[in-house]
């Protein structure tokens, strides 16, 4: 099998480290909203997502993060289903639709959550996610929510 070679936008820091992770999942989703056009039926998208990881100590085993936590976080809850039935968009009164932005925000939410809770605190400072071959976003937190 080939590896395909993928460069990503770069995010200026001041840590030591900095990992970056592709993983992919498969998700159904649509808006539900008059101007979302054709995105307002269901319809699927293999999602591919680059995770970006910062810190500077290590953990235990000399690892940053161990990604294949990260990839489950993301993998295990959205790949092969529906992502308007997740918790984070399924309350009646959510105005965050599950656009492709709003996907992105929502996987770091969910790894920094994760992240928050290990010794070393390392920082989750981008996620890149592309839902066609055409179109991607990419999600930096603001302010002092990570860098």
């Amino acid at each position: 099998m080939e590896m395909m070679q993928q460069i990503y936008p770069v995010t200026p820091h001041s840590y030591a480290y900095e990992l970056n992770k592709d993983f992919q999942f498969s998700a159904a989703h649509y808006i539900p909203h008059d101007q979302a056009g054709k995105c307002q039926q269901m319809h699927g998208h293999t999602y591919f997502t680059n995770i970006t990881v910062v810190g500077d100590e290590l953990d235990e085993t000399g690892f940053l993060v161990n990604f294949k936590q990260i990839k489950n976080l993301i993998h295990k809850r959205f790949d092969h289903g529906v992502i308007n039935d997740d918790a984070a968009f399924s309350d009646e009164q959510a105005v965050d639709f599950p656009t492709t932005e709003v996907v992105a925000r929502k996987i770091y939410e969910i790894i920094q959550e994760y992240l928050d809770g290990l010794q070393n605190k390392p920082k989750c400072i981008q996620v890149y996610l592309r839902e066609t071959p055409t179109s991607y976003c990419i999600y930096r937190p603001k302010g002092g929510k990570s860098i």
